[in-house]
C-alpha cells in the first residue's frame, strides 16, 4: 500500500468528522494510525458540532472554517482509509483545479471479514470486500475556496443519509464538472450500521429529491443552496 513519496507541502490539514461510538473506535484508530504512519507531517484533527444528532455535513463545513482559502484539506471519514499514492495526486491537483478531488475510482467496503483481515496485517488490496458503485464520499480533497464556491454541504441533512449524494449533484451543477477522481481505492472498515429510517431519514430523502430536480440547472441549484442558513456554510 506504500507508494514512493512525492514532494507534498506539509501544510495539509486532515479533518475527521467524529463523535465517539463504541463500534466505531477500532476503525477510527485504524484511520488515525494510517495517517501517523503514511503522512506524519500532516495535521490531523477531529471535528464535531453541538447538534443533538451527528451531522456529517456540518462537521465537514466546520472543519474548513477559519482556514486560509487556498489551504489544502483532506476531509476523511472516520472509517475510511485511502491509498497514499492516489491521495498525494489529489492533494497536488486540488491546489489549483477549482474542483473537489476524490482519491479513488473504487470504493471497497471491507465489512466484518475484510476488516478483520486488515487489522491482522493483510494488505487491504487482498482483503474481502464489496464494491460500492457510485460512491462519492469517504475521502474528499479540497480547499476552502473550492468548498465555498458550490456551497459546501447542506446541513439540513441531519443524521444519516444523502448529504454526500446531494453535494455531488451541487458540485457538478455549479462547478460544471463532477469531482475529479484519481485512480485508486479507498477501504471502508466495518462498524455497526446506523439506522436509516424514520422521520429524520424521510426528511433527508425529500430534500434529496429537490437536489435531483435541480441537477443540471445552475439557477435552480443556486436557489436551493441559498435557502440554507448562511451560518451553516460560513
Amino acid at each position: 500500500m506504500s507508494a514512493p513519496r512525492l514532494n507534498v507541502v506539509s501544510a495539509v490539514s486532515v479533518i475527521i468528522p467524529w463523535r465517539p461510538a463504541p463500534s466505531r473506535l477500532t476503525a477510527f484508530e485504524a484511520v488515525t494510525s494510517w495517517y501517523a504512519r503514511e503522512f506524519p507531517e500532516f495535521t490531523v484533527r477531529t471535528v464535531d458540532t453541538d447538534d443533538d444528532v451527528f451531522v456529517l455535513a456540518a462537521c465537514r463545513n466546520k472543519g474548513l472554517a477559519g482556514l486560509s482559502l487556498d489551504d489544502v484539506v483532506v476531509i476523511n471519514d472516520a472509517d475510511t482509509i485511502p491509498e497514499a499514492g492516489a491521495l498525494r495526486g489529489a492533494i497536488a491537483a486540488a491546489r489549483t483545479s477549482g474542483l473537489v478531488h476524490l482519491p479513488y475510482t473504487a470504493y471497497h467496503w471491507l465489512g466484518a471479514p475484510g476488516t478483520a483481515q486488515y487489522l491482522t496485517g493483510t494488505d487491504p488490496e487482498r482483503c474481502a470486500f464489496e464494491l460500492v458503485r457510485g460512491a462519492c464520499s469517504g475521502v474528499y480533497v479540497t480547499t476552502p475556496r473550492t468548498w465555498a464556491a458550490h456551497g459546501g454541504q447542506d446541513e439540513r441533512f441531519r443524521g444519516w443519509g444523502y448529504e454526500d449524494a446531494a453535494w455531488n449533484l451541487a458540485h457538478e451543477t455549479l462547478l460544471g464538472s463532477p469531482p475529479r477522481r484519481h485512480d485508486g481505492r479507498v477501504y471502508a472498515l466495518h462498524h455497526v450500521a446506523e439506522t436509516r429510517a424514520g422521520a429524520r431519514f424521510d426528511a433527508n430523502a425529500a430534500l434529496m429529491e429537490r437536489y435531483r430536480s435541480a441537477a443540471g440547472d445552475p439557477e435552480a441549484m443556486r436557489s436551493l443552496v441559498s435557502e440554507r442558513d448562511p451560518a451553516s456554510t460560513s
